[in-house]
């Protein structure tokens, strides 16, 4: 055969499966809401109908003879026949494998879990289950996550209402008793005037707590950086903290073991060793002793409060640092706070990169901040243990 004669046959036999390949086109856009098993034999149809269009086409432009026109003809029947049998036995399949992923679509949209894949389906269909699994792994993780969420909001709103209530209730009785002149002499009238004074000191923090909270949830804290001596802040923390724990009668002392100076904000991170040792004195009975540490182990700088508050119970040892939780013995009026001031602690500590942790120790527990030092330029103090206050009982 020439080169102009293949030429021609390729032309002619191109243009006829071209043009079955437009109608199949044209077949499967008319099709395209009809399911999958449908299309896949439009598909097979297209194709051998391009192929059987194509070879007609060139076996009349060969002009070959009637009987073996007749021959391909039964060729391209029991072809087509043959196509259709196997696009409707994979189409079955295909919509076999459909009916599995909308069933796992359907039980992840009603919370439940997915059924495992099915390892006879094709590698695509395989791989779209497995990341239907996946994500209803993620969702089930952010269920959990939000319905603890939840949980600690109820519980926060119950115990801030209470909180609020309860000093509110008593500035109100004070306030009516002197404006109604139930109270006259000097001496009481000046003892309402501190309650007073007190209560909303007590409001005040309240309110600040939530603030902060509230920055530290919404990713809204800014710390401003400094150098400062971690010996300093503890032993400032101490001396802020004594006339409280003078009026219980608790001690407060502790040591400083080459405590370095490390890139922190002063005034958050103060934050955090109040909030300890509030926590520390508040559940430390009278005659106890909370006891300060600070140095560096194991590569990191560290804080450790220690109190005598006789130990957490071990199942509410992860949770003490849950928004508002105050474990049962706590749950008493006036007990000096809201559950707030761990959380807090643990948000500033997460934003320095730090840890914070606690374990019961002794007679109570002991809360241990660790914190990143500054590299190899952190500058650390050779002058050896520094004694904060009375020497410590015994501590293990």
């Amino acid at each position: 055969m020439s080169s102009a004669e293949a030429l021609r046959m390729a032309a002619v036999a191109g243009g006829a499966a071209a043009g079955a390949g437009g109608l199949g086109t044209v077949a499967l856009h008319l099709l395209r809401r009809r399911s999958i098993a449908t299309q896949a034999i439009v598909v097979a149809l297209t194709a051998l109908g391009a192929v059987a269009a194509g070879a007609l086409a060139a076996s009349r432009a060969m002009f070959i003879s009637d009987h073996d026109l007749h021959v391909l003809w039964v060729v391209l029947i029991v072809a087509v026949t043959v196509a259709i049998v196997a696009a409707l036995v994979l189409g079955q399949r295909v919509v076999a494998a459909r009916r599995a992923l909308g069933e796992t679509a359907r039980r992840i949209g009603e919370g439940l879990s997915p059924a495992a894949a099915d390892p006879s389906e094709t590698a695509e269909f395989r791989a779209l289950a497995a990341e239907l699994q996946e994500m209803s792994r993620r969702l089930e993780e952010a269920r959990f996550r939000e319905r603890a969420l939840e949980a600690s909001r109820r519980e926060l709103v119950a115990w801030i209402s209470h909180d609020l209530r309860t000093p509110l209730a008593g500035i109100r009785a004070m306030s009516e008793a002197l404006e109604d002149g139930v109270v006259s002499d000097a001496e009481t009238v000046a003892e309402y005037h501190a309650r007073l004074r007190r209560e909303a000191d007590h409001l005040a923090g309240l309110v600040d707590d939530l603030f902060e909270l509230s920055r530290i949830q919404a990713g809204a804290l800014r710390l401003e950086m400094e150098r400062v001596s971690l010996s300093d802040l503890v032993s400032d923390a101490i001396a802020a903290a004594d006339p409280v724990a003078a009026a219980k009668r608790v001690r407060v002392s502790g040591r400083t073991d080459s405590a370095p100076e490390l890139s922190l904000s002063a005034s958050d991170f103060s934050r955090v060793l109040r909030n300890l040792l509030e926590n520390a004195i508040r559940h430390t009975p009278a005659d106890g002793t909370v006891w300060v540490e600070a140095g560096v182990a194991d590569g990191r700088a560290y804080v450790s409060v220690a109190d005598g508050c006789g130990g957490i119970p071990p199942p509410d040892l992860d949770r003490v640092f849950d928004l508002a939780f105050r474990g049962e013995a706590a749950r008493t009026p006036g007990d000096g706070g809201a559950g707030l001031g761990l959380s807090i602690a643990r948000g500033i500590v997460d934003a320095h990169e730090g840890e914070i942790e606690v374990e019961n120790a002794g007679d109570g527990c002991r809360f241990t901040v660790r914190l990143p030092l500054d590299g190899e330029g952190a500058a650390v103090r050779a002058a050896g243990p520094r004694l904060l206050g009375p020497a410590p009982p015994d501590q293990t």
